[in-house]
């Protein structure tokens, strides 16, 4: 048993001393791409674009929020006043308009979703071909994206250079 683990370990030994040459060949970097879209002009563009989408969502729920309260609160004031029928009508007609406010909320935020991952993936679709000529330009193997890395020397980053060549090719991305 202890013959057989010498043999491997010599076994993976030679294999490693004989295919360190065409491993010292390739070059592999790394990027963080949370990075580049969160600090390239066109992320920030993409963020700000979302952010002001959304606080403009948040600011038209909360109106209509304020107004269905107080329309219940009215009808509820006036239970004893009117007749059952007409109370019934009214509470019906409220659930009626929180129904389609709910079915408005919801449609907002997969619209707003749908445009966050469109407007990503037209970064992304932008970034793609600054790669290939960095890599071809640079000689690099391969590009890994920085989350998949445990542990990297920090001159194998590749980051701010993207970043720069993504800023000098575009600065802004519009929203559908």
């Amino acid at each position: 048993m202890k013959s057989k683990i010498n043999l491997l370990f010599v076994t993976a030994i030679l294999l490693f001393s004989f295919s360190s040459k065409s491993f010292s060949e390739i070059k592999i970097v790394y990027l963080d791409m949370q990075k580049v879209m969160g600090i390239s002009k066109a992320g920030k563009s993409i963020l700000t674009q979302l952010e002001k989408k959304h606080k403009g969502n948040l600011n038209n729920f909360k109106k209509t929020e304020e107004e269905l309260k107080n329309e219940e609160l009215k009808i509820v004031s006036q239970k004893k006043i009117i007749q059952k029928e007409e109370y019934q009508k009214k509470i019906n007609e409220l659930r009626a308009k929180v129904k389609k406010y709910r079915d408005k909320r919801t449609n907002d935020i997969n619209q707003l979703t749908k445009q966050r991952v469109n407007a990503t993936k037209k970064l992304l679709d932008t970034i793609n071909p600054i790669l290939i000529d960095y890599s071809n330009e640079k000689s690099i193997a391969m590009i890994i994206q920085r989350k998949n890395i445990v542990i990297g020397k920090v001159d194998l980053d590749i980051t701010n250079d993207i970043i720069e060549r993504v800023d000098k090719k575009i600065s802004k991305i519009k929203l559908d």
